[in-house]
């Protein structure tokens, strides 16, 4: 368990090395999911090119919603995002970095999907088939008297060499090579594409708008660690809260007990405390409860203050006579200062 936990801590602590990590699997995973898929083109005029298109973009789809799922910022994001204004406004920059962090990460498996589909040319062969110029690659003789519906039945099924029977007209192995070729031009042209975008992204933008990007990478990581620590205080205060109140249920029924007893019961019920007295006087708890506790000892207490933290989080400044702007995040309006995760317990 000890190891366990240690690996937990880890991850928790390097959340980015943890998610680049999730991205690179979930993208061997999709090329492997690919290598295993059995791809039954089914070689019908009309179907072909509906059966092709969903194959190469509803798993990206399903891959880019994984890949935001499986991110414990969408869950921070959309919270920043709904809640209220309060005493701190909303940057749309935050939530626009923030979003495009997370973005960025969940399209690498869709990507990879799509390059590998593209590069092995099976879905663009079933999905092209039927648009092969045959009076350059096969027969064109033949071509003008041949119905459309005939000849559009005969490529839909190029891409079935069971059933394909117009090698008269068009050889197959020469629609399949100008097809994949053209796929896997396609393919390669869209990975540098892609690579080169991701550069400019990751790259070149920061240089033109430094400021405001170390602004929203900083508040970013702030609204991140601010809700972790929030959590842990909460955490922390619920054990506190149950263990005094188990300590209060057994000191009780042990009362009650006692009572009942008829017989030498008077020396121990009096050196037994009463419920009211154990709430009042704490003395067999620890400095350490006391501290957690911070005062809220009873449930309506805990939900104003859970309340007013979603409603009305303090304003980001810490000095009492520190100037806080109209926007929220530093200062020209007087406000009342920000409290600190634990002093906000303490004086809600």
């Amino acid at each position: 368990m000890d190891k366990f936990r240690m690996i937990f801590q880890f991850l928790q602590s390097n959340q980015e090395s943890f998610m680049n990590g999730i991205c690179g699997i979930m993208a061997l995973a999709s090329a492997q999911m690919y290598s295993a898929f059995d791809f039954n083109c089914p070689c019908l005029p009309g179907y072909n090119m509906a059966y092709s298109m969903g194959i190469l973009l509803t798993p990206p789809l399903v891959l880019f919603l994984l890949g935001l799922v499986m991110n414990n910022n969408i869950s921070m994001l959309a919270e920043e995002w709904k809640r209220p204004a309060g005493r701190r406004a909303k940057d749309p920059a935050v939530l626009r970095y923030m979003f495009c962090s997370m973005a960025q990460r969940a399209l690498i498996a869709p990507v990879v999907w799509v390059a590998v589909t593209l590069l092995d040319g099976k879905c663009f062969l079933c999905a092209f088939c039927t648009a092969v110029p045959v009076a350059t690659l096969g027969n064109g003789s033949l071509v003008p008297g041949l119905p459309a519906t005939e000849l559009a039945r005969l490529l839909a099924r190029v891409p079935c060499p069971e059933i394909y029977d117009g090698n008269w007209l068009l050889a197959r192995e020469v629609a399949v090579r100008y097809l994949r070729c053209i796929s896997q031009a396609l393919g390669w042209s869209f990975v540098l594409l892609t690579t080169l975008l991701a550069f400019v992204v990751r790259s070149v933008r920061p240089c033109f708008t430094q400021a405001a990007f170390l602004k929203s990478k900083y508040w970013s990581h702030y609204i991140d660690i601010e809700r972790k620590l929030f959590d842990e205080t909460c955490t922390e205060h619920a054990k506190a809260f149950a263990k005094v109140c188990i300590q209060q249920f057994f000191e009780a029924m042990n009362h009650d007990l006692e009572l009942g007893h008829t017989h030498g019961v008077l020396a121990t019920a009096t050196a037994t405390p009463t419920t009211a007295e154990a709430a009042q006087s704490p003395s067999d708890r620890t400095e350490e409860e006391k501290e957690k506790l911070r005062g809220i000892t009873d449930q309506g207490t805990m939900n104003k203050l859970l309340t007013s933290w979603h409603e009305c989080k303090p304003p980001l400044r810490l000095g009492q006579e520190a100037p806080l702007m109209g926007n929220g995040w530093a200062g020209s309006e007087p406000r009342p200062p920000r409290k600190e995760v634990a002093t906000y317990f303490s004086k809600v």
